[in-house]
């Protein structure tokens, strides 16, 4: 996809983080955005910020968890906008209750949570909108946000959520090609990302509370995420890869030896790799950013 003026986008999660760069990036491109949240009252302070800048955009609440939600919000952002052409598939959640655990000792409602968020809602997402992207015809693209734990052992709902996002991502692409559309697709698997993904339990639904924070994991999270990539650097680079249509995207090139090793680990028929973190301190002490 190389043209975007005149063009509309759709990022859910686009309140804060990520989601809001995204937002702001395709707007500056001149694109009319839909900014989709579950959080109402930080969802109308982004479309404020955008606003005031005279961007056209609007916002539209969103439970991703649930079908209905998500079919709704296609419904609302063609009826506001037209045909829809860039696809952010992008809200996320992280439990913070699971750390230390085994993974059967992970409450149910946490997978429930975060399964439901972090691959439901992309699946969710898939089905309300690629039927009308496919139908109008236009050039457009996917954008599925997964993480590098999708890339890397792991064993949590949030881990295994990121590796059902990247499978899922990989079929995608795999079923546009086969159809010869319009339209493409990439994945996004960034590091540490300076967001509030730690805070994610302030939208957590009462029907799911789960296990009590590990407060300790979580702090210790927020330190980690703050000394990450700044949200726009992120969106800079997924703009990019839109434009030239590029599927894998990783703004993170410190894991790249990680990931690489992973590999060869699976390849050997060995056991699951797992990451030093005295050379990744060792790293990030010399100034790479994971």
């Amino acid at each position: 996809m190389r043209q975007f003026d005149g063009k509309t986008a759709v990022v859910t999660g686009a309140a804060s983080g990520i989601g809001f760069a995204l937002a702001e990036r395709f707007a500056k491109a001149g694109m009319r955005v839909v900014l989709a949240d579950i959080e109402k009252d930080a969802l109308d302070r982004a479309v404020r910020s955008l606003e005031e800048r005279q961007y056209r955009v609007t916002g539209i609440t969103v439970d991703t968890m649930v079908k209905d939600s998500v079919h709704a919000l296609a419904d609302r952002a063609m009826a506001e906008f037209g045909n829809i052409h860039v696809l952010c598939n992008n809200a996320g959640v992280a439990s913070g209750g699971d750390g230390g655990k085994a993974v059967w000792e992970i409450g149910d409602a946490d997978w429930q949570w975060v399964m439901g968020v972090n691959f439901w809602g992309v699946l969710y997402g898939l089905q309300a909108f690629l039927p009308h992207m496919l139908a109008h015809g236009e050039s457009g693209h996917v954008v599925n946000t997964a993480s590098l734990a999708g890339l890397m052992p792991g064993g949590g709902p949030y881990s295994v959520s990121k590796h059902g996002v990247l499978a899922l991502s990989e079929g995608l692409h795999r079923d546009l090609k086969a159809r010869s559309a319009a339209i493409g697709a990439s994945v996004l698997c960034p590091g540490l990302v300076s967001t509030r993904i730690y805070d994610a339990a302030r939208n957590r639904p009462a029907s799911l509370a789960g296990s009590t924070r590990n407060e300790a994991g979580t702090q210790q999270m927020k330190a980690m995420l703050q000394s990450g990539k700044q949200p726009a650097e992120v969106a800079e680079i997924v703009f990019d890869a839109i434009g030239n249509d590029r599927f894998y995207v990783l703004p993170h090139p410190a894991w790249d030896d990680f990931v690489r090793a992973r590999v060869e680990h699976v390849l050997a028929r060995g056991n699951p790799f797992t990451v030093d973190p005295q050379e990744m301190a060792r790293r990030r002490a010399a100034g790479e950013q994971f």
